[in-house]
């Protein structure tokens, strides 16, 4: 199953497509390694080791990805969950509990795919009023289906940026296309190939929908409400200037991932409180 595939990486994709087959987890496997394998299980095997030797995510194969420690549904319309995006969560998290005031939130995520970040803070914040937005209407199903097996109350949006989300809004989630029109032919087969190109390519630049998220999240969040938006490597200088240059914002700090890159953008809506300002 190499097919360029690394092979540390392919040995534990083959394990995992293995249990997926076989419905197990894996302390049934490792407890059942000697036994015969059920009838139809080796067509199914080499049927779904095929479609990964065509680089094909092994989350679109098995239809599931983990983020903050759910189960999400996945499939070829929607961006597969990467663990960077919880560090949205974590900020999000942080905001909520160390806000002076008590009322309710108001959050909206804009471009939610499969709705891991939207549905997340709903039960996590379960008083929040999350709203959702996509201007993809196979994500919006596939993150409905998410909200309705999680019981998350989300109320989604079919639009761009804030569309249906009348404001004020609190908090702003997003993880924009950031990559490059010429990054993206440069990129592994699995994510080039297979994952949805509107919400990956940001323009030439990679910072097209930035400009409009910081332009929509300056006219619509509520004064100390917060942008929480997620970059890619080597955009934080330029986010800086353009955050800078947007009236409205603050740049709080640019939060690293566990790599070292410059993530998880914290900006805030004039004027920012003093004791917000010493707890950032």
């Amino acid at each position: 199953m190499a097919a360029g595939i690394p092979s540390e990486e392919a040995g534990l994709d083959a394990e995992l497509l293995a249990r997926h087959v076989l419905g197990w987890d894996r302390a049934t496997l490792l407890a059942r390694a000697a036994d015969e394998p059920p009838d139809g299980f080796a067509a199914a095997y080499e049927a779904v080791l095929e479609r990964r030797g065509r680089r094909e995510p092994v989350a679109y194969i098995t239809g599931h990805q983990e983020f903050w420690g759910r189960d999400f549904l996945v499939g070829r319309g929607v961006l597969i969950p990467r663990p960077e995006s919880e560090l949205l969560v974590e900020e999000a998290l942080d905001y909520a509990r160390g806000r002076g005031r008590q009322e309710p939130l108001c959050i909206a995520d804009v471009g939610t795919g499969s709705g891991c970040l939207a549905i997340s803070l709903a039960l996590e914040l379960p008083q929040a009023a999350v709203h959702a937005t996509d201007i993809s209407a196979d994500a919006l199903a596939i993150a409905r289906r998410n909200a309705s097996r999680l019981g998350a109350p989300v109320r989604f949006h079919h639009g761009s940026m804030l569309a249906g989300v009348v404001p004020p809004v609190d908090l702003i989630v997003c993880n924009p296309p950031y990559i490059t029109a010429s990054d993206h032919r440069t990129l592994q087969p699995e994510v080039r190939e297979y994952e949805p190109a509107t919400a990956l390519v940001g323009g030439d630049d990679g910072l097209e929908a930035v400009r409009l998220m910081l332009e929509a999240a300056g006219a619509a969040l509520r004064p100390d409400g917060r942008l929480l938006m997620e970059i890619g490597y080597g955009q934080a200088d330029a986010v800086r200037r353009l955050v800078a240059d947007a009236p409205a914002l603050v740049l709080l700090r640019i939060r690293p991932d566990l790599q070292g890159t410059p993530r998880a953008v914290v900006a805030a809506r004039g004027p920012v409180t003093t004791a917000t300002t010493a707890s950032e």
